[in-house]
């Protein structure tokens, strides 16, 4: 393992729209999900275990996390746990780690890694990340893992790359032409037909001082308030930098920020079966399995009649879910909340707004 090779965990989303079952205090990155029940955050990690040595990684979270993250993962080193005063979107986060990595290591190589995505085929995983690292520690490239799509699905974002088609044969990374974010059912159904397009993981590698320099280059904004990040982090003086620098800190993705707009951007086509399981359609095509009407039990117990393309949940093992005469509908059964609404996202939106409001806030 390359002592200067290091790995960044995102693990500061609130998921809301995993709500009712992730909340405020219960983020979609302590969702645990599969046979061993254990977290995203966790499995996450030890994905990086693989590729990385321990002392290198390192978690951004918020810092109302702080202790839920330690419980889950034990052995992470006090100082890898990195703390955002407030959710600001992944371009701060990202400054901050790089920043935190650069005071520890100049010749840092970094792997950035989403907490809620799920990750299957390990070897081809730790094969494409080895080989995204030592492509990224040779040159000044800012690279996304691209997901070779196997259906036109509309929750993720597309890259098209350069070079015409057949993008999902390549074994080594490939210039990006454009970045698409969540086109619609018609548009996906060309993007996959064509050839050129990969899902956009949110997973990026690149050195350290590459990504520094096209942050301070594309978000200026962001990156002045973290004047004197040389004295501040990973000392007494941290958290209170933080808490000024956050205070104005714009709200922007490092999507926006960065990727979009700089030209060194590279993608590197990856066969691995992904998800990002950030809402419930993503999470019923990777979690669960349909059965002949189509519904799916993503937990707990199940009883169906004359029901078609309904999602279920439960967190409650013994609890029998019985439904009958629904179509399309999500069924979300948690200890204070029964969440029962049409499958569509504009409608889940409206519910997780009125959840904002302050008779609800005991429900967050």
């Amino acid at each position: 393992m390359n002592s200067h090779n290091y790995g960044i965990i995102l693990a500061g989303g609130e998921g809301s729209t995993f709500w009712p079952l992730c909340r405020r205090h219960r983020p979609i990155q302590f969702l645990r999900v599969g046979p061993e029940k254990k977290s995203l955050l966790r499995l996450t990690y030890e994905r990086l275990r693989t590729v990385l040595p321990q002392e290198n990684i390192f978690v951004v979270t918020l810092a109302r996390y702080r202790d839920a993250v330690l419980n889950l993962i034990p052995e992470l080193p006090k100082g890898n746990l990195l703390l955002e005063p407030y959710g600001r979107n992944t371009a701060p986060c990202i400054t901050y780690a790089t920043y935190s990595i650069l005071k520890r290591d100049p010749r840092a190589v970094m792997a950035i890694a989403p907490a809620d995505n799920l990750i299957a085929d390990e070897e081809s995983y730790r094969n494409t990340f080895c080989r995204a690292l030592d492509y990224a520690a040779a040159h000044d490239v800012l690279i996304t893992i691209g997901i070779v799509p196997d259906r036109p699905d509309t929750n993720y974002g597309y890259i098209q790359t350069v070079g015409g088609k057949k993008a999902y044969e390549e074994t080594h990374p490939i210039k990006v032409k454009t970045f698409t974010e969540k086109p619609d059912a018609q548009l996906a159904e060309v993007f996959l037909r064509s050839g050129e397009f990969l899902w956009n993981s949110g997973i990026f590698v690149w050195k350290a001082q590459t990504i520094r320099a096209e942050l301070e280059k594309y978000v200026p904004a962001v990156t002045h308030l973290f004047q004197g990040w040389e004295a501040a982090l990973g000392g007494p003086e941290e958290e209170r930098f933080l808490e000024k620098a956050y205070m104005n800190m714009e709200r922007i993705s490092i999507d926006h920020a960065v990727m979009e707009n700089t030209d060194i951007d590279w993608v590197f086509p990856a066969a691995f079966h992904w998800a990002d399981i950030s809402n419930w359609e993503a999470a019923c095509k990777s979690v669960g399995k349909p059965d002949a009407d189509g519904n799916v039990i993503l937990a707990g117990r199940g009883l169906l009649l004359d029901s078609s393309n309904c999602i279920l949940n439960s967190d409650k093992e013994r609890k029998l879910l019985a439904v009958s005469g629904l179509e399309d509908y999500i069924v979300i059964d948690t200890d204070d909340v029964l969440m029962i609404c049409p499958r569509d996202e504009h409608k889940i939106k409206d519910i997780t707004t009125h959840i904002g409001l302050p008779d609800y806030e005991e429900y967050r």
